[in-house]
C-alpha cells in the first residue's frame, strides 16, 4: 500500500520542473494557466529565476504548487501510473494544497489563487524581522514542549512543525526564539535558524487565517477521491472539515511526523514524494523505519518508480 507526498516550502529552487516542462506539453499548459490566473508570468520565476522572486512567499507556494502538480499530470496522464494502489493523500504545510488538486477537491487555478493570496498574508501579518523559525535537531517533541515552555509567558514560542523524529520547527517572535537559542547553545543542542520571511505555523499568522478564511470560504471544495491525511489533525478528515482546517492549519502545528506514523500504522509501506526536493523522503526514513521511499523530480524517477511499484 502506498501514500504520495506533496512538498512545502523550502524545496523551492530555480528550474524546478524543467525537464517536464520542456518535454510535454500538458506541463506548459498548465505554467501558462499559473500566468494567466496571477497575471504575471509565475512560470519564468518557476523556469529562470531571479531566486530572490522566487524565495518571495507569495511566490513560492504558488510555484511549488505548479511543479508538483504538473510532475502528479505526467506521472497519471503519460506514464498511466495506476492510483488505486494509493491509500492517502498528504502535504505538508502548502502541499496540502497540492494534495486537494491532486485528489480532485480543489481547482488548480483556484488553489493556486489561494496559495498566492496565503503566500501574501503569511507575509504581511508580521513586519519583517520580528519573527523568527529555528530547527531543533536531536530531540523529541516531548523535550522540546519542555523547553520552550518557560519563553511563552515572554511572547510567542511554539510548535510549528513536528517533522520528524530528531526535526522540531519552532516559531514565534524575535526576542523569545533568540533567547532559546542562547539556552540551547548553553545545553549544546544543536539548531539551525530558519531563512524564511515570517514565522510560520504559530499563533503570530492569525492575522493572515483571517485574511484567509473568506477566500477560502468563498471556494468551491468537493470531495476528494484519494482520502487526504490532515495538517492540523494528523488524520482522515471529513470533507465538511476541509475549509475550516485549512484556516487553522495557518496557525497551528503541522503534525508531520504523527501523519507519517498514523498512515504506516492503517498498512502504508510505500511513500512517494512528488515536488521539488527530497525533504519528505528525508523526514520519512528518520521516522517509518520499515518503509520505502522515492523521491520524483525527473522522468528517471518514475520509470524507476514503476518497475519498484510492479514488485
Amino acid at each position: 500500500m502506498s501514500a504520495l507526498l506533496f512538498p512545502g516550502q523550502g524545496s523551492q529552487v530555480v528550474g524546478m520542473g524543467s525537464e517536464f516542462y520542456n518535454k510535454f506539453e500538458l506541463v506548459k499548459k498548465l505554467f501558462k494557466e499559473a500566468d494567466e490566473r496571477l497575471n504575471f508570468p509565475i512560470s519564468k520565476m518557476i523556469l529562470e529565476g531571479p531566486s530572490d522572486q522566487l524565495q518571495l512567499t507569495k511566490n513560492t507556494q504558488p510555484g511549488i504548487l505548479t511543479v508538483s502538480y504538473s510532475i502528479f499530470k505526467v506521472l497519471k496522464d503519460e506514464f498511466q501510473i495506476d492510483l488505486k494502489n494509493f491509500k492517502y493523500f498528504a502535504g505538508h504545510s502548502l502541499g496540502e494544497y497540492s494534495a486537494l488538486v491532486c485528489s480532485e477537491s480543489l481547482n488548480f487555478s483556484d488553489a493556486i489563487y489561494l496559495l498566492h493570496e496565503r503566500g501574501k498574508a503569511m507575509q504581511e501579518a508580521v513586519p519583517m524581522g520580528e519573527g523568527l523559525m529555528i530547527a531543533i535537531l536531536g530531540l523529541k517533541i516531548k523535550e522540546v514542549k519542555d523547553l520552550i515552555q518557560p519563553y511563552q509567558n515572554e511572547g510567542v514560542c511554539e510548535i510549528a512543525n513536528d517533522n520528524a523524529d530528531g526535526q522540531v520547527i519552532v516559531s514565534g517572535s524575535k526576542n523569545c526564539i533568540e533567547s532559546l537559542i542562547t539556552n540551547l547553545k548553553t545545553k549544546k543542542i544543536k539548531s539551525i535558524a530558519l531563512k524564511v520571511s515570517a514565522p510560520f505555523h504559530c499563533s503570530l499568522m492569525k492575522p493572515a487565517a483571517e485574511t484567509m478564511k473568506e477566500k477560502i470560504n468563498k471556494t468551491k471544495f468537493g470531495d476528494p477521491k484519494i482520502v487526504i491525511v490532515n495538517n492540523v489533525t494528523a488524520k482522515p478528515e471529513k470533507s465538511e472539515l476541509i475549509k475550516d482546517l485549512l484556516y487553522k492549519q495557518i496557525y497551528s502545528t503541522v503534525k508531520w511526523r504523527d501523519s507519517l506514523i498514523n498512515m504506516a500504522e492503517s498498512g502504508v509501506k510505500n511513500f512517494v514524494e512528488i515536488g521539488p526536493g527530497k525533504a519528505l523522503t528525508g523526514m520519512v526514513k528518520r521516522t517509518i523505519k520499515e518503509s520505502n521511499c522515492f523521491s520524483i523530480n525527473s522522468i528517471a524517477d518514475i520509470d524507476h518508480l514503476k518497475d519498484e511499484l510492479k514488485k
